[in-house]
């Protein structure tokens, strides 16, 4: 886009307009590391649903005009803008970061003689047509892209092109796929002096091009809304993903049942099933917190309703369920049921809460109950009553709400681009609201799972926008029973968790097709480091819950699932933890190693946290893998061994072995196994110890309501040397039930250890020695 010559340039605090022939190009530094960048094509002020930023850094901004551009420098950046807009950024050194290029798009020739080709059902590639609004930035050789949300594909996103409109596809997801259900447009580029993120805040439908088109460039664009788009600096991709965060929210903190085992599947149809599920995992000890039902305990598929011939009493049901530690979430589905009589539907007609056609007319396509109405979430009265409705359903005794359909899907084509709803008292049509519908219905939801329950919502979601991290737990949506998908699984989290949003999962074992019980036991192994962890399946396939194959896969399948709860203390810190830094749970390894080459493209190893590597197997019959170990020391978390870091290993990993590493100095906090969260009192952590130096946080508080926004909560801080633990109480607002600390120190053959002068004798073990010590104790020495 060239705006011409420019004309005149002012300033205002941190914000720097200039004017050119065409248009007005402003630049608004929201902190030293973070400009907007904003030319008001469609609309004269920023609207977004994405942007929260609470930052208030004092920004230092100079400007100085030479012949040829105006310079703008902060404490982080310099940036310069030239005629025709042309914006070239960089770092504090003067080291460029990334330039707008200079020329027109110029795409490769696609050589065909005809069409002939989709008669027999090829899906032929066309080039992506000029858009109305298009930013080009060079390429200038080195650069390696992540996040983009749940696109498929490997990790590194160089030379692939995509779109930002959130699709139901149930087709088998594969490279060729453009766009799923969520539309999160933000992009991370590592490049050798560092690393920066872009986030085009635009909601109608863009493209996305990382190479793919021309080795000389990149570039992002949407044929209408506005030129609005937010360059964040790093140099780390750690501070680029905290900024990104601070910019548009952070995942609230979850109940910590959520952590737990959840099974589901299309569909568990009627109440004595259920109860059957719940007992099978119950008799053969499989912990289990959490049964999804599907859209079959509806009444004709209306939302906010129960079949009560397959479910007479729910709430006896679902009391008697809790009773045993068994919670209910139920799906829901957008699109309401045009139907006289039917409560919803009759006073959505009533209060105008529908979407409309241009005429004014309430607009109609088929969904699961047939003639569907789609409320208007874009009006904050509907989603009032959105709120309260939800309250209400979840009076039987439901502990969250699964929204599905909500990109949103129709049967009879997607709702036309004239759709017309009301936008917060901005009137717009769907091909600007489709890309947030879903997290409009997000927003809905939390805000009236809040205002009835009083604690923390459990909110799933498929379709999603930039900032719907701040509602919401997300799941990938209908991937298969494929060892592709497993494949696939690893590089669509991480970036999704690039992209803020980190309460991710997908469907354990693969929701299409028929999963194997090979496969069924290595997704599983995947799965239990992913925050959500839900098995699911669709109608028709082969039942995919642990028991339903032989004694070996059950095995396998429950001692996974184990795993999990083991480790729910660290899951349950880290997802504290994101509350202040952003930093997902699941991470790739080029976030915290991002000067080494060798995992900017590791698509099949990731890590959680910062201390823990995971290497699972996800190919059939593979009994051992390569594995590459960044620069540290590592221990193999089973047994203790050590390996040099900067290498890669050949590990064995039988069909029950997930390949696992913690980086020396580290910590890691374990529970006891229980088969559902709060079966037990803890009242012992224990605590893995792994030789070197570290730090530590433990975060502890009612694991339930918002009383920690009130300072009830403990967070116990721990510094470990090479012969010694030192425990500090940082904050004291909750009254933990520990009494005591169960010691491993990974790779110790010491004797005893001294505590508070007092001396306790350990025991040794295979990997290393152990000893359970007063929780009050300050200072562990060996």
């Amino acid at each position: 886009m060239n705006y011409g010559n420019k004309q005149a340039v002012r300033q205002n605090k941190n914000c720097v307009t200039i004017t050119f022939e065409h248009h007005e190009l402003t630049l608004t530094f929201l902190s030293p590391e973070v400009m907007n960048v904003f030319v008001g094509l469609r609309y004269d002020d920023h609207f977004s649903r994405a942007v929260v930023w609470d930052g208030d850094e004092t920004v230092t901004l100079g400007i100085e005009e030479t012949p040829t551009c105006t310079w703008m420098k902060t404490q982080a950046l310099q940036v310069a803008v030239f005629d025709g807009g042309y914006i070239d950024i960089y770092n504090q050194a003067g080291e460029l970061l990334v330039a707008d290029y200079r020329g027109e798009r110029q795409g490769f020739e696609r050589r065909g003689m005809n069409d002939d080709a989709e008669s027999e059902g090829h899906k032929l590639e066309r080039s992506t047509p000029r858009q109305k609004i298009e930013v080009i930035k060079s390429l200038i050789g080195d650069e390696s892209f992540y996040g983009l949300g749940d696109k498929t594909g490997f990790l590194n996103k160089r030379g692939y092109a995509y779109e930002m409109w959130n699709t139901d596809d149930p087709s088998p997801h594969v490279e060729s796929h453009k766009a799923l259900y969520k539309s999160v447009p933000f992009f991370i580029t590592h490049r050798q002096i560092g690393a920066f993120g872009i986030f085009f805040d635009n909601t109608f439908k863009s493209y996305f091009d990382m190479g793919k088109e021309n080795a000389d460039y990149y570039y992002f664009g949407a044929n209408d809304g506005n030129l609005d788009y937010y360059f964040i600096a790093g140099p780390m991709v750690t501070d680029v993903v905290q900024r990104y965060t601070q910019l548009t929210g952070r995942s609230p903190l979850p109940q910590l049942w959520t952590l737990g085992y959840q099974q589901s599947r299309w569909s568990y149809e009627n109440e004595a099933r259920v109860r059957d599920l719940v007992q099978r995992f119950r008799d053969h000890e499989i912990p289990l917190d959490v049964v999804h039902l599907d859209i079959d305990y509806m009444d004709a598929f209306k939302i906010f309703t129960w079949e009560h011939a397959r479910f007479p009493e729910p709430q006896k049901m679902i009391a008697d369920l809790v009773a045993e530690g068994t919670k209910i979430v139920t799906i829901i589905d957008p699109a309401i049921k045009k139907e006289r009589g039917y409560f919803a539907f009759d006073e959505g007609i009533e209060k105008r809460y529908f979407a409309t056609d241009k005429d004014g007319v309430v607009y109609i396509n088929k969904v699961w109950p047939g003639d569907s109405a789609f409320p208007d979430f874009s009006n904050p009265e509907v989603r009032i009553w959105w709120g309260k409705q939800l309250g209400r359903h979840l009076e039987v005794g439901l502990a969250g709400i699964w929204n599905d359909m909500n990109e949103p899907a129709s049967f009879e084509g997607q709702l036309p681009d004239d759709v017309q709803f009301v936008n917060d008292g901005r009137p717009s049509t769907h091909a600007e609201v489709h890309n947030i519908y879903g997290h409009l219905m997000c927003q809905a939801t939390y805000e009236g799972i809040k205002a009835a329950t009083n604690k923390r919502p459990f909110v799933i979601t498929r379709g999603a926008y930039a900032g719907t991290q701040r509602y919401t737990t997300f799941w990938t949506g209908d991937n298969h029973s494929f060892w592709d998908h497993l494949q696939l699984a690893i590089p669509q989290q991480l970036n999704l968790g690039l992209s803020g949003f980190s309460l991710i999962g997908t469907d354990v074992g693969g929701f299409g097709f028929d999963t194997t019980p090979e496969l069924l036991i290595r997704w599983t192994q995947v799965g239990a480091f992913s925050p959500l962890f839900r098995n699911h399946s669709s109608v028709f396939t082969r039942s995919q819950e642990p028991d339903c194959f032989d004694s070996q896969t059950l095995n396998h399948v429950r001692e996974a699932i184990r795993l999990r709860y083991r480790l729910l203390p660290y899951f349950y810190d880290l997802i504290w933890q994101m509350q202040t830094h952003g930093l997902p749970v699941l991470r790739p390894l080029v976030l915290h190693y991002q000067a080494d080459e060798r995992v900017r493209e590791l698509s099949t190893q990731f890590l959680v946290g910062e201390s823990l590597l995971v290497a699972p197997i996800i190919e059939q019959g593979a009994r051992e893998r390569l594995v590459y170990l960044p620069e540290a020391r590592w221990f193999d978390y089973w047994r203790g061994e050590s390996y040099a870091g900067g290498t890669s290993h050949i590990i064995e990993a039988g069909l029950a072995d997930i390949p696992m590493f913690v980086k020396a100095g580290s910590i890691i906090p374990h529970y006891p196994v229980q088969n559902y969260i709060g079966e037990k009192c803890i009242t012992c952590l224990a605590l893995d110890l792994y030789p070197g130096e570290g730090t530590y946080s433990h975060y502890q508080d009612d694991g339930e309501t918002f009383a920690y926004e009130a300072g009830e909560y403990t967070v116990t801080n721990f510094a470990l040397t090479e012969n010694s633990l030192k425990i500090e109480v940082q904050h004291a607002g909750y009254q933990s039930t520990y009494r005591e600390l169960a010691m491993t120190l990974v790779g110790s053959q010491v004797s005893e250890v001294i505590c508070d002068g007092k001396k306790y004798q350990t025991e040794q073990t295979s990997r290393g020695c152990q000893v359970t010590i007063p929780i009050t104790s300050q200072t562990i020495i060996w």
